[in-house]
Order: structure tokens, then C-alpha cells, then sequence
């Protein structure tokens, strides 16, 4: 008889990690530090799960996702509103952090979120940074080690290398915890960005990479930095039409065939597109506007972490 899969949840807190197994019902806790999560990854590796799920819960999950992921286990994050969601459409109400390990655990087994693992190169570059890590842990071991028996005339040598060692350490963590928040690992903003129809995996992979200030800047600041702004271009006697220009052109294309997907596909964006026609505006300038409108529900979207709601989106924006 086939083994039946496993379906691990983890509830990230400050001082603690509580994992639970979907399957068996058996659960864990450690400490939320580097020998817990350690503890944590040698258990989920001999238990072989096909998913284990996590809450983004603010930046104290990182560690323990990076060691997961550098582990090669089959990690996803999600948005911890589908887990109240589907607690709630399971009678689970109570709530603990053992509980909560419960239902991460019974949410992965039923839902199994899609895993979309690193590419090759991201994944290169992840384990070029880890393994730099681990060798700046090692030298400031071993400095701190000599700094004991030292003498007074190299024991201020020593106390700069182990400052600059402990800088290096700093920025490297910093550079390890972008690259796995870019990751499709971390599907908490992903799965945001696409509960809007018209947004797909393309549009919202290079939202994440190239518009990192989604949701951090206002409608005008954002708008114009993607280069869907109207602008004005008068000089002297000279009066035009007001134009699109500059900004980001990578993101700029994606949003452009996200707003035409969108005017057949998203009862907002579609509205607006036959308003506009409607109204006489040439077709490519009622996508600018779509455009427009489209960027300015995402940016509210991620600033206030709500998912797509068609009366929500109704009110974002200028054009609406």
C-alpha cells in the first residue's frame, strides 16, 4: 500500500517554531533560533513531506524559509488570510500556536499550493550566498576563539577583523533575505497580485522583481515611475497633448498586456475601456488610461494586503 504523502504546516513566532504533520497528527516545537531551526530542518528532511507550508508573518519567518530552501525542501509562504479563511470554512476557531500549526499543516494537505521551485540560476546564486555565510560564521568563530588567548599588541587587529567580519555577516544576511523574498518561494504577494483577473504568473513575477515599491508609494508617485503617467510637454508656444514617457519599460510592457487581457477579463477594467470608447477616446488611449487605473488598484492592493474585491476596485483610482 502506497504511503500516504506528508503535509507539514509551521507557525512562525517570535521565540518559537510549532510544526505539525498533517497525516499522522504528530507535532513539534523548537526554539525560533539558529539550533531550533536547525533541529526543525533535520526532522522535516527525514520526514520526506511533499509540501510544508508557512505563514508570512512580518520578516521572523525568513531564517527558517532560507534554511528550508537551502535544505531543498518543498517550501511555499502564503498569504496567512487564506489560512484564517480556510480555518474558518473548517469550524477551526480556536487558536494557539500548536492549533495554528494544525490547520498550516490540514490547509497544505487540502489546498497543496502550487510549489514553484528556484530556477537554476537563482538557485546557484542562493547557494553561492549561503555558502559565504557559513564561511564569515566560521571565521568570526575562529577570531573570537584567538581573541581570547591573544595579546595585548594584535588583540586590536583581531577586534577590527571580527567588526569588519561582523559588517560582512550583516550585508550578506541582508543580500540572502532579498534574494529569497524575490523567490517564487514567497508567494504571499504573488498570490495577491493575481486574485486581480488579468494578472498572470508573467505580469506578477515582474511586478515583484521590477517594481519592488509596490504598495510604498502614492497613486502619482508610483504612476509615473512605471511611466503610465500623463505628462505634459509645452514649451514656450508650443501646447501638445499630454503623453506617456520614461519609466520603467520592462514593467511598462507586462502592465500593457495585462490592461488588454484585463478589458475582456476584469469587469473594472472593462468598464472602463467601453466608457471610454464610448466617450470618443482613441482605443490606445483608453488602454493607457486601463493602464493607468489597472497600476493604481495594484499599488492599493499591496499597500493594504487585500486581495482583488470588484466593489474595492471600483473606487481606486481617477478613472473610475
Amino acid at each position: 500500500m502506497e504511503r500516504q504523502s506528508n503535509y507539514a504546516g509551521i507557525d512562525v513566532s517570535q521565540a518559537t517554531l510549532d510544526m505539525a504533520e498533517h497525516a499522522t497528527g504528530q507535532q513539534w516545537s523548537f526554539g525560533n533560533d539558529d539550533a531550533g531551526i536547525a533541529e526543525a530542518v533535520a526532522v522535516l528532511v527525514n520526514l520526506k513531506p511533499a509540501l510544508v507550508v508557512l505563514e508570512a508573518t512580518g520578516g521572523i519567518e525568513v531564517p527558517v524559509v532560507t534554511e528550508l530552501v537551502a535544505a531543498n525542501l518543498p517550501v511555499v509562504v502564503v498569504n496567512p488570510r487564506q489560512v484564517r479563511d480556510f480555518a474558518k470554512a473548517t469550524g477551526r476557531l480556536a487558536k494557539t500556536d500548536a492549533l495554528d500549526a494544525q490547520v498550516i499543516a490540514h490547509f497544505a494537505a487540502a489546498v497543496q499550493p502550487e510549489l514553484r521551485p528556484l530556477p537554476d540560476t537563482q538557485a546557484q546564486e542562493f547557494s553561492a550566498i549561503m555558502a559565504r555565510r557559513r564561511q564569515l560564521q566560521d571565521m568570526l568563530t575562529m577570531e573570537k576563539n584567538r581573541l581570547r588567548a591573544a595579546r595585548r599588541l594584535v588583540r586590536g587587529r583581531i577586534k577590527a577583523h571580527i567588526g569588519w567580519l561582523e559588517n560582512e555577516l550583516t550585508h550578506t544576511n541582508a543580500d540572502l533575505e532579498r534574494s529569497i523574498r524575490e523567490s517564487p518561494v514567497w508567494r504571499e504577494k504573488d498570490d495577491l497580485l493575481r486574485s486581480v483577473p488579468g494578472i498572470g504568473p508573467v505580469t506578477s513575477c515582474t511586478l515583484i522583481a521590477g517594481l519592488p515599491e509596490l504598495g510604498m508609494l502614492g497613486r502619482k508617485q508610483i504612476a509615473t515611475l512605471v511611466g503610465v503617467a500623463p505628462l505634459n510637454r509645452d514649451s514656450g508656444t508650443l501646447r501638445g497633448k499630454r503623453t506617456i514617457w520614461g519609466g520603467r519599460a520592462q514593467v511598462r510592457a507586462v502592465l500593457y498586456m495585462a490592461a488588454l487581457a484585463s478589458t475582456r477579463h476584469n469587469p473594472v477594467i472593462k468598464s472602463l475601456y467601453r466608457r471610454l470608447c464610448a466617450a470618443g477616446k482613441v482605443k490606445k488611449v483608453a488602454l493607457v488610461a486601463c493602464m493607468h487605473k489597472l497600476l493604481l488598484i495594484l499599488n492599493s492592493m499591496v499597500k493594504h494586503n487585500i486581495r482583488w474585491h470588484y466593489t474595492t476596485a471600483e473606487l481606486i483610482g481617477p478613472c473610475s
